[in-house]
């Protein structure tokens, strides 16, 4: 038995984001939900890349050589704010990080969800999980994509609804 009952809607959720942001222009995907936040376009880019960064770096899971974020020393896009990514190119992250989180779903089992996994930041010494991982990588999708839903929404575009059912 792997993982993939308990996040099932998982691959749906990706597949909602992708699909409200593959219309976008350029000049859309430099909207921000206000003055301080990033532009959606380093918004997506930033929730692409936590995906390599945990399920990659601090997990060990394979994968990150077909993401745009190969190697660990690698900042994400949203540390460059001067060069905006198109919707193709965040398309193409979301696409190559979720193929990641998707394998893990059919090879990892209940049993190895209490594995942990030691980190360094800053100067701490963090302990994580597979679970622990697992739930901040939902609840961090889960905000961006209410931060995403929110700067689309006021400017008269679709939101991202992640949870609408598929057409019949």
């Amino acid at each position: 038995m792997t993982i993939r009952a308990f996040y099932d809607r998982w691959p749906q959720y990706d597949r909602r984001l992708i699909e409200a942001i593959a219309p976008l222009s350029d000049e859309q995907l430099a909207i921000r939900p206000s003055p301080k936040h990033w532009p959606i376009w380093a918004i997506v880019g930033h929730l692409a890349g936590t995906r390599v960064y945990w399920l990659c770096h601090v997990a060990g899971e394979p994968g990150a050589e077909s993401t745009p974020w190969p190697n660990l020393g690698d900042e994400g896009w949203e540390d460059d704010l001067s060069r905006p990514r198109s919707a193709s190119e965040l398309v193409g992250a979301l696409e190559s990080t979720f193929a990641i989180v998707d394998r893990l779903l059919d090879t990892w089992t209940p049993a190895m969800l209490v594995e942990e996994f030691e980190r360094t930041y800053g100067d701490q010494r963090q302990v994580h999980s597979r679970t622990s991982i697992l739930q901040r990588l939902l609840t961090h999708e889960a905000y961006h994509d209410g931060e995403l839903a929110i700067a689309l929404g006021n400017h008269g575009l679709e939101p991202v609804y992640i949870w609408r059912p598929d057409e019949a």
